[in-house]
C-alpha cells in the first residue's frame, strides 16, 4: 500500500473514532490526578490521585484491548504484542501540574469549545495519551502482526521531576529499542536541557511585619499566575497598583497579586505574581529591614529570566539560553521559602551554578539547596531515528520544520534511545482565552490532535518497516 492510500485509511479511521476519543479524554481530564509524595503509600507510590489517574487510563487501554496493566501503582504498561519481542516504546503520562488559579473554567471538567479542548491535561498529557492509545488501535484494528511489539508505558510522577516511574520500569523491565514521548513539539526534540531546581530558605524573623506569603498549590516548574502577601499594615491606606488586589483583614492587609503563569522552561511574556508583590512591599516600605534584605535578594533573582541579574546566564551550540524562574514562595516557622527552576545548557553545571548563587543568596541572609538536578540530554539530530521522525511528520503535514531542542524536560531523557515528539505544533496559531499546559485554562486545538495522530500512526508505520536495534548503536 502507497503512503497516499495509507494516510487516507488514517484518516478514515480518525474521523471514525473521534467522538469516542474526545469523550475519553474528558474521562481523564475528569481524575484530578496530582502527584503527591508526601501522601504516597506501598499501594499509591505516587499518592492515591496519581494512582487514580493511572488506573482510569489502565481501564481505557483495557477496553482497547491491549494487554494492559497497572504495575504496583508505578507504571502503567499496555502492549500490542509484535513478531519479535524487540519493542517500539511510546510513553506518555497520567499525571497532571496542579491547577493554581486563573482558571475560568472547571479544570476538571472538559470544555469543548470552537474547535478546542480545554481542561487540565488535554494537552500535558491525558489529550495526547489518549490519541496515542488509539495510534495503537488503529493497528490493532487492520488485524495484522507487527514486526515489532508496540509498547505504551504510562507514567504516573512525570510531573514532579523525579521520573520515579521511568526509574522503576527500567529496574525491572529492558528499555525499547526506541521510545518517543507525545509530550512536546513537533517536528522532533533531540536534546533536553538540564535542570536544577533550588530551595533558597529565608534566617528566622523575628517581630516581622510579614503574616503570609504564598502561591498556594502553584507548582514549583511554572511561572506563578497568582500570590498573595499579608502584611501588619492599613488597608486603606496602600497606594493602589496594577494587577495587585489590596483586601483588609483585621488589623492586617492581604494583597493578591495576578501576573500571568506559563511553564518554567519557556518564561517569555510571563509576569510572576511574586515579583510583583516583592516589588510593591519594598516600594511602600511594607517590611522590617531585616525582611527587605531577603526581598531585596529574591527580587534581584527574579529580574531577569536568563539568569543574567544574577551572572549565571549562558548558552552554547546546543540550546537556546538558561532560563531561570522563581515557582513558589511559603512562609513557614517564621521563614520564607522560595523555591527557583534553573534549566541549563551544556556550558554550565549544577557546581557553577552553585559558585555563582551561594554568593547572592548570603547577601540576603539565606541559603540554597540543591532539590533536584538533571543533566543535560542529546541525541545526534541526523541520527537515523530522528531522521526518520522529522520525516514522518512533513510527510503527514505537509509542513517544515527543522529538529531542536528545549528547556523541558520529559521521559526522553531517561532511556538510552528516545526523543520527544508533538503533540504541539509551532504552526499553530491559538486564541488568547486557550491556555498553555501548566497554565490556567490549558487547552488543545481538536486539529492539532488530529493531525498528531496522523504523524504517530505514520511513524509507527516507519519504524515498524527499520532496524530498531540498529537505532541504538
Amino acid at each position: 500500500m502507497s503512503n497516499t492510500d495509507f494516510m487516507t485509511e488514517v484518516d478514515r479511521f480518525i474521523d471514525e473514532n473521534w467522538e469516542e476519543i474526545v469523550e475519553e479524554i474528558a474521562r481523564l481530564v475528569s481524575v484530578p490526578s496530582v502527584a503527591d509524595f508526601d501522601r504516597a503509600t506501598p499501594e499509591d507510590p505516587s499518592g492515591p490521585e496519581a494512582h487514580d489517574g493511572l488506573r482510569a487510563a489502565v481501564d481505557l487501554a483495557q477496553r482497547l484491548g491491549f494487554d494492559a496493566r497497572d504495575d504496583a501503582g508505578q507504571i502503567g504498561i499496555a502492549d500490542l504484542k509484535g513478531e519479535s519481542d524487540t519493542m517500539l516504546g511510546m510513553i506518555c503520562h497520567s499525571d497532571v501540574v496542579a491547577p493554581g488559579v486563573g482558571w475560568t473554567l472547571d479544570p476538571w471538567t472538559l470544555l469543548r469549545k470552537d474547535g478546542f479542548l480545554l481542561g487540565r491535561g488535554v494537552l500535558d498529557d491525558k489529550g495526547p495519551l489518549v490519541a496515542a492509545l488509539y495510534c495503537m488501535k488503529f493497528f490493532k484494528d487492520k488485524g495484522e502482526k507487527l514486526p515489532y511489539t508496540l509498547r505504551m508505558l504510562i507514567g504516573t510522577n512525570e510531573e514532579t521531576g523525579t521520573m520515579r516511574d521511568v526509574a522503576y520500569y527500567l529496574e525491572n523491565y529492558p528499555a525499547p529499542a526506541f521510545t518517543f514521548t507525545p509530550d512536546d513539539m513537533f517536528p522532533v526534540c533531540y536534546g533536553e536541557k538540564g535542570g536544577f531546581d533550588g530551595l533558597i530558605c529565608s534566617k528566622q524573623f523575628t517581630g516581622g511585619n510579614i503574616i503570609d506569603f504564598t502561591t498556594g498549590e502553584a507548582s514549583t516548574n511554572a511561572v506563578p499566575s497568582q500570590a498573595t502577601l499579608v502584611v501588619r499594615a492599613d488597608a486603606e491606606a496602600l497606594p493602589a497598583a496594577d494587577n495587585i488586589d489590596i483586601y483588609a483583614e483585621g488589623d492586617y492587609a492581604m494583597l493578591v497579586a495576578t501576573g500571568r503563569g506559563g511553564h518554567a522552561s519557556m518564561p517569555a511574556g510571563t509576569v510572576n505574581a511574586i515579583d510583583l508583590l516583592v516589588k510593591y512591599a519594598l516600594a511602600n516600605n511594607l517590611c522590617t529591614e531585616e525582611e527587605n534584605v531577603f526581598l531585596r535578594m529574591i527580587g534581584r533573582i527574579m529580574d531577569s529570566t536568563d539568569g543574567s541579574s544574577v551572572g549565571i546566564d549562558t548558552c552554547d551550540g546546543f540550546f537556546d539560553p538558561l532560563t531561570c524562574i522563581a515557582g513558589t514562595i511559603h512562609f513557614e516557622e517564621g521563614r520564607l521559602k522560595l523555591t527557583i527552576d534553573i534549566r541549563f545548557p551544556t556550558s554550565t553545571s549544577k557546581e557553577d551554578l552553585l559558585a555563582k548563587l551561594v554568593p547572592v543568596v548570603e547577601e540576603g541572609e539565606a541559603t540554597i539547596e540543591n532539590t533536584l538536578l538533571m543533566e543535560p540530554f542529546l541525541m545526534k539530530p541526523d541520527s537515523p531515528a530522528i531522521v526518520a521522525l522529522v520525516e514522518s511528520y512533513r510527510e503527514a503535514t505537509g509542513l517544515d520544520g527543522e529538529p531542536f531542542t528545549i528547556g523541558g524536560g520529559t521521559y526522553a531523557r531517561e532511556f538510552p534511545c528516545a526523543a520527544s515528539f508533538g503533540p504541539e505544533d509551532p504552526h499553530d496559531e491559538y486564541p488568547e482565552w486557550v491556555g498553555p499546559m501548566h497554565g490556567a485554562d490549558e487547552g488543545v486545538s481538536e486539529e492539532s490532535l488530529k493531525r498528531a495522530m496522523r504523524v504517530y500512526i505514520l511513524t509507527i508505520k516507519r519504524l515498524m518497516e527499520m532496524d530498531l536495534l540498529a537505532l541504538s548503536e
